[in-house]
């Protein structure tokens, strides 16, 4: 299954650095996502738009993940010459993020 069934997502950037939400639908399957949606995972899932590092936080209240992900290849919607490199692409990216089809 992808995130996109059990989240959403919204991202934005500031130069090269993108900010990436994920929010769960269902609160039961923030669990689900905590163990499955690693920095680590995100950032090979988007290798080829960043070059640094991705740093996770949780929000248990609000059952979300927050990823701050530096190095956006080519400095960033300011300085590159990339058709689409808006932050916000980033979100939809990670949204087809393959998981596994387990209970919450």
């Amino acid at each position: 299954m992808t995130l996109r069934s059990i989240a959403h997502s919204r991202s934005g950037d500031k130069g090269s650095i993108v900010n990436v939400s994920l929010i769960a639908f269902d609160p039961r399957d923030y669990p689900r996502l905590v163990r499955h949606v690693t920095a680590a995972r995100v950032r090979a899932r988007l290798d080829g738009l960043i070059a640094g590092d991705v740093i996770r936080y949780e929000l248990p209240a609000i059952g979300a993940l927050n990823f701050v992900l530096h190095g956006v290849i080519g400095g960033g919607v300011t300085r590159t010459v990339a058709l689409d490199a808006h932050g916000k692409s980033f979100s939809s990216a990670l949204l087809d993020l393959e998981i596994p089809d387990e209970e919450a």
